[in-house]
């Protein structure tokens, strides 16, 4: 569908913030990304429900994203619409020992709720960039801990536009998947079992866990943070260093000098550099070590 028939669409829809070719660097972290055609900021379950239907009536082409902290886009853009549910869809609650959560609500919010209601099992999260939303469709993980093993409940709309609530078992989670990727569904609340703990202890191991990324990870740049995924048996970074990688730079992009698994933005940096050092990258790692480094970056846009 042109960009026309697009904007008649949905220059008079109601789905909360509705922008016509709208940059993506402005929406990741990685500050790059040409326009999306529609992108939709909902601040509402219901207007993320009707939008996402509206959008398969219509067979619009559409992705969701969070806070854009694990994107890599391209430099042509995005066709079609772009639904991204961030802050303003962020509600967080406290029940007990539960913590019930929108979709769009920041990791680093939400255990900054569980250290004022002195819950621990969260304090792992404190540090990831991104959404709760996210981090559940990824099973997002750091120092020891992943969201599944906080995760209770997950509400979510389905291909058929019902919402519905799985469980943890239902989940299907593993290393950086689970079945919200597996079926294309959408996030829309999570409800997190988490155990009263030392409100002391929780700030302590969290102010740890936040120096630690401080000096061991290039926090100072745009990023999306962690390039590779964790190969069986190997870290990708001390691969990417012992490849003679480390600081290696195509246009902007370079191998960070603090940690190798990260790619960083030190400049204006384009999908296009990006791209390349990652499969420079990729082929000197295979070809000194026989090992493939798959991206845990999602690259995602139209040529």
């Amino acid at each position: 569908m042109d960009k026309s028939c697009l904007y008649q669409l949905f220059k008079d829809k109601k789905f909360g913030k509705v922008l016509f070719d709208e940059p993506m660097k402005n929406h990741t972290s990685f500050k790059i990304g040409g326009p999306a055609d529609v992108l939709i900021i909902p601040d509402k379950e219901e207007e993320i429900v009707e939008a996402i239907k509206f959008c398969r009536e219509n067979n619009v082409k559409h992705f969701v994203m969070g806070n854009g902290s694990n994107l890599l886009v391209k430099d042509s853009g995005i066709r079609g619409v772009v639904i991204k549910i961030a802050n303003g869809f962020d509600r967080i609650d406290v029940v007990g020992e539960k913590i019930i959560c929108e979709s769009g609500a920041l990791l680093s919010k939400v255990a900054k709720h569980a250290l004022k209601s002195s819950l621990t099992g969260f304090e792992f999260a404190s540090g990831i960039p991104g959404t709760i939303g996210g981090a559940i469709t990824m099973n997002a993980g750091a120092y020891g801990g992943e969201m599944k093993d906080v995760v209770s409940k997950v509400r979510v709309l389905d291909g058929n536009n019902n919402v519905i609530e799985l469980t943890n078992d239902e989940m299907n989670f593993r290393y950086r998947g689970s079945l919200i990727g597996d079926e294309n569904l959408i996030v829309l609340g999570v409800e997190l079992k988490l155990s009263s703990g030392d409100p002391a202890l929780i700030d302590q191991k969290m102010k740890d866990l936040t120096n630690r990324r401080v000096t061991k990870q290039p926090l100072e740049y745009p990023s999306a943070g962690s390039t590779f995924k964790r190969p069986e048996g190997y870290f990708a970074g001390k691969l990417i260093e012992d490849a003679g990688l480390r600081g290696v730079r195509y246009g902007d992009a370079q191998v960070s000098e603090k940690h190798c698994g990260f790619i960083i933005n030190v400049g204006e940096a384009n999908f296009h550099h990006v791209i390349t050092l990652i499969k420079m990258i990729q082929k000197v790692v295979y070809d000194k070590f026989n090992v493939r480094l798959e991206p845990e970056v999602r690259i995602i846009g139209d040529d």
